[in-house]
This record gives C-alpha cells, sequence and structure tokens, in this order.
C-alpha cells in the first residue's frame, strides 16, 4: 500500500471560518516544498451533489473536468494548487448513503443489519483513502464540512477517529480551525469557545494535533500557552490565523506560523526540501500594486451572496493581477435593471459581465444591460445563459424577431433562439443530469477567440441543458453575430461574438472554473486588457 500520509481538517465553534482556505494554505505550503498533495472535502448534508441546491444555499456550484457537481471549496483547492479536482475530491453524505443502500440491495452484506456503524463509517473511511491509494500523492488533506458537534457530522469524526487508529502513529494527524472571539465590551479574546469546541472533539474520541484559531487580533504568547495547556496540544502547535487581505496571503501567514513545519514534524516527513514560492510571492507583489483599477459590473441575479459567483470574482482577481490592474466588481441585481435605470447602473463601467444562472427572474434585466453594452461598444463577457441571452438580445433588436426567447422562459415563443439540449428532451431527474464537465470546442480563424486561446481547440466545462439553436445560426451571422467555436462532435454552439463590436464575447461553457493563480483564464485575461483599454479611451 502506498505510504501516504492523511491530514484531517475539522471545525469548531462556528461555519465559514475558512477550512477550506487553511486546507488550500496548508497544501499549497507542502506542494511548496516538493510534497504531491491533493484536497477532498466531505460534506454532511444529504443532497447526493451541490447541483440541485439554490445558490443562496450553499454558494455556486463548481465542476470539475470529468463533470463532478461539487462545492465550491474544491475551487480554491484548484486555484491555489493548479491541479485538477475529480468526483472523487468531494463526498456526500448522501452519496454515502446511496453507495451503502445500493450495496445493500445487491446483497453484499449477507442479510446483516446496515448500522452507521460499521457500514456507514467504513464507506466513508474508503472514501477517505481513495485518492490516496492511487500512489499519486503523498499527502491527502480531507475537509470536513460542518463543525464539531452537528448530528449530521457525527459519523465523519467517528470515522477519523477508527481511520487515525488504523493509519498508525506519524500518518495521520488532526487539525482543529476555532474560532477565538473579541469581546469589545470587555476589550480581549475569549479562549472559552474554544476550549469547548476541543472538548467536543475530544467527546468523540480525537485529539487534535494542531490547532488553528481564527482571531481579529494578535494572540498574546501568554494566550497561546493557554490554549496549549487547555487544548492539549504542543505550544508550537497552536497556530494563528488573522484575518488578511485576501485569501492568498493565507499560505504566506501560515508559513509565518510554521504551519508547515509543525504538519511534517507530526507526519514524520522530511522537513529539509527548500521552500519555494517565489511565483506565489510575485502574485501576490502584482496584487497589492495595482497601476490603475477598472469597474466591470457582474449583473446576476443571486449577487446578494458573494458566494454564488465566487470562481468569476477570483478570475476577475487573477486577469487584474496579469494586466496589472485592480478589477472593481460593481454587483448589479438584474431584477432591478430596467429602462429607467439602465443609464445610471452601466453607463459608468468599463466592461459588463452577465453571469451564468437559471430560470425567467431577471432575464429582463440582463437583456437590457447587454443592449445597452452593445450599442455603447463597452465591452461585453456573457457565461453561459449571459451567452444565451445575448443571442436572445440581438434576435430582437437586431434582427427585429421581438418574441425571440430561450424555450427555458417561454416555451411557447415563436422564435426559440435558444432550445433545449437533443440529449436533455427524456431528462426527468434533476441532479447531475446536465451537460457537464470538460468538452472540446474547435475555433475559426481570425475570430476574437482565436486571438484570445492562441490555439484552434479548446476542452472548457459546461453545465447547462439548453444550448444556441442551429436554425438561426445563418440569419444571426449575416447580421453580425458569429459562432466562432463549436463542438467538433456536435456542431453544439460554444463561443458568440460580434465582428464591428470592439470586444463582445458570449461563451456556453464556464471559463471561470479553470482560472488559477498561475494560470489567469486567458478568457478573463483578454476581457480584462478590453475594459483597461475602454476605460483609458474614455479618459481621454
Amino acid at each position: 500500500m502506498p505510504n501516504t500520509k492523511y491530514i484531517f481538517v475539522t471545525g469548531g465553534v462556528t461555519s465559514s471560518l475558512g477550512k477550506g482556505i487553511i486546507s488550500a494554505s496548508l497544501a499549497k505550503l507542502l506542494q511548496a516544498r516538493g510534497f504531491k498533495t491533493t484536497i477532498q472535502k466531505f460534506d454532511p448534508y444529504i443532497n447526493v451533489d451541490p447541483g440541485t441546491l439554490n445558490p443562496y444555499e450553499h454558494g455556486e456550484c463548481y465542476v470539475t473536468e470529468d463533470g463532478a457537481e461539487t462545492d465550491l471549496d474544491l475551487g480554491h483547492y484548484e486555484r491555489f494548487l493548479n491541479v485538477a479536482t475529480s468526483q472523487a475530491n468531494n463526498v456526500t453524505t448522501g452519496r454515502i448513503y446511496q453507495s451503502v443502500i445500493e450495496k445493500e440491495r445487491r446483497g453484499e452484506f449477507l442479510g446483516k443489519t446496515v448500522q452507521v456503524v460499521p457500514h456507514i463509517t467504513n464507506e466513508i473511511k474508503e472514501r477517505m483513502q481513495l485518492l490516496g491509494q492511487t500512489g499519486e500523492y503523498d499527502v491527502v488533506i480531507t475537509e470536513i464540512g460542518g463543525t464539531v458537534g452537528d448530528i449530521e457530522s457525527l459519523p465523519y469524526i467517528e470515522a477519523v477517529r477508527q481511520l487515525r487508529w488504523e493509519l498508525g502513529e506519524h500518518n495521520g494527524l488532526v487539525i482543529h480551525l476555532t474560532l477565538i472571539p473579541f469581546l469589545s465590551a470587555a476589550g480581549e479574546l475569549k479562549t472559552k469557545p474554544t476550549q469547548h469546541s476541543v472538548k467536543t472533539l475530544m467527546q468523540s474520541g480525537i485529539n487534535a494535533d494542531v490547532l488553528v484559531c481564527r482571531t481579529e487580533h494578535d494572540l498574546s504568547e501568554e494566550l497561546r500557552d493557554k490554549l496549549a495547556l487547555f487544548c492539549n496540544v504542543k505550544r508550537e502547535a497552536v497556530i494563528q490565523s488573522i484575518d488578511a487581505p485576501s485569501i492568498y496571503d493565507v499560505p504566506i501567514l501560515m508559513r509565518e506560523e510554521r504551519l508547515d513545519e509543525v504538519v511534517l514534524g507530526k507526519l514524520a516527513l522530511p522537513k529539509d526540501q527548500k521552500l519555494n514560492l517565489s511565483q506565489w510571492s510575485s502574485f501576490l507583489h502584482r496584487l497589492k500594486n495595482p497601476k490603475s483599477n477598472i469597474k466591470i459590473g457582474l449583473i446576476g441575479k443571486y449577487v446578494e451572496l458573494q458566494d454564488s459567483y465566487k470562481s468569476i470574482l477570483e478570475a476577475f482577481i487573477h486577469a487584474g493581477v496579469q494586466n496589472e490592474v485592480e478589477v472593481i466588481v460593481d454587483s448589479i441585481h438584474s431584477e432591478y435593471i430596467d429602462a429607467t435605470t439602465i443609464e445610471k447602473k452601466i453607463a459608468h463601467l468599463d466592461g459588463v459581465l452577465v453571469a451564468p444562472g437559471f430560470g425567467s427572474r431577471g432575464v429582463e434585466g440582463k437583456i437590457d444591460a447587454i443592449r445597452y453594452a452593445r450599442e455603447n461598444n463597452i465591452p461585453f463577457l456573457g457565461i453561459c445563459l449571459g451567452m444565451q441571452m445575448a443571442v436572445i438580445e440581438f434576435a430582437r433588436n437586431v434582427l427585429g424577431l421581438k418574441e425571440a426567447n430561450s424555450i427555458e422562459m417561454d416555451d411557447q415563443t415563436p422564435h426559440p433562439v435558444i432550445s433545449l439540449m437533443e440529449e436533455q428532451k427524456a431528462v426527468i431527474d434533476k441532479g447531475g443530469t446536465m451537460r457537464l464537465g470538460a468538452w472540446k470546442c474547435s475555433i475559426f480563424e481570425g475570430t476574437i477567440a482565436s486571438n484570445v486561446y492562441k490555439t484552434s481547440e479548446i476542452m472548457e466545462r459546461h453545465r447547462h441543458r439548453y444550448e444556441f439553436n442551429d436554425v438561426y445560426k445563418k440569419q444571426l451571422n449575416d447580421a453580425g453575430m458569429i459562432a466562432s467555436g463549436l463542438n467538433p462532435d456536435t456542431d453544439l454552439v460554444e463561443i458568440i461574438e460580434i465582428s464591428n463590436h470592439p470586444w463582445f464575447v458570449g461563451v456556453q461553457y464556464h471559463p471561470e472554473y479553470k482560472s488559477t493563480v498561475v494560470n489567469p483564464h486567458p478568457l478573463f485575461v483578454a476581457f480584462v486588457a478590453a475594459c483597461k483599454k475602454h476605460s483609458l479611451n474614455k479618459n481621454v
């Protein structure tokens, strides 16, 4: 069996402390020392995957190359490590129970009573070791969703307890992320919530090896000593995680706290490999020292929750650094855009991005925003539904097909310029049944897309049911909206652009999923460059 080391990251006191960022930051530090590292997320909710969850519930649904609909933390893993994740990197309670029930129906348990222990915990342990058994990784980090003490998290905590014992000394460790709140009335940091959280973990049979403490203020030496004493951890294993200007600062902060050295010591891994964070440090320097700024409007209907468009926002950061500009994102709710507000909301922008989404709510506002960007030569990028709305807008206002629509919004439209994909027509179940994962796209020469990608064939990730209706392709093309990218096997239109516009592109896929610190996505880089040019011309 491969000698893979396992790290388990649990959370306490409150959710949203940033287990995903801490996991990704530690993985980055280990990777920078030459260790092959991957991260997986175990989510305690009963949904089989996040694909059926409303973005207001759980933020964006992230899609992997192999078509898994996953938790948004996998986006952080890929952005930090520049390594693709897969189906195996995200597991939910729903998937665990589904697998166990299917085994029971097949008779694999030989008539025994199926129970949480050992059957559910065994399934969890198998999944936790799946990536480690491939031989591809030196270290596998497993993030446990939720907080210690939650009813739904108990099987995962029990599985970690068992697995840690089975792995043996130096092969597994537990990092517990917790909150040290600051009480302004008392003027001091309080450790009691952390003590109770660690106590709850210990009642489940697990001693934390490392304590990572989220805090708004620096932890004093006295307070660190107190935490070590009352939480049964070594003094050097009390790690401060102070609020940072950006998530990209966290690996550097964790390095300053020597988190990687503590972990390597506990896993009996060599510490002598040189840490190489030069590329990361260069990115951070450029991030903090932009030469100018631009303002881009993000038009969507889930803008109240920033995590709904997390990958898009991070892709803007990557592309901004590449262009030496700060991208200020103006989140605009499409439901509140109409003829009376459009000028005020859009005119001052250097670019417009119309975001993905589902359903009819807010689509007319998106169409109005696209028309304004098209008619006023403002750089435009439409993603998935954003591309489809661009096609509808052009059909209505340039071709004169006033009732043009998508059959998702109006199944009686006389001009269905966006229609249901053929393979989707017989689909009844909603979960995991869309066109998902990486698909080929062939790009035509002499187009904006060709200039962006510098290649004739690309692979991009999809998540959609509806598509550009080929019946209208020639009509749209003759009027100036060309299909510049097609799937070579199905002729599905992947990219549209307008030839007599400074920069107007719509894509059926999700480029934001593939943007990383090391490799900013070329489409976002080109779009931000176009917005930067528009800003300069506007100010001349």
